[in-house]
């Protein structure tokens, strides 16, 4: 895997998560995210591990 795609899974997996604790503060609201929240979040983790060397 390239440095770049390291960084695109990286970044992704940031976005992820911070839209997940914007979606919990209640400053963004996307109604068909809210109940998949945990599980982005949990997505976010396994894309930052498989960007890990």
């Amino acid at each position: 895997m390239s440095n770049k795609t390291r960084s695109v899974l990286k970044l992704v997996a940031i976005i992820i998560v911070v839209l997940c604790v914007l979606m919990n503060l209640s400053i963004v609201i996307i109604p068909v995210l809210a109940p998949h929240a945990f599980w982005m979040v949990v997505i976010a983790f396994g894309l930052l591990f498989i960007a890990g060397k």
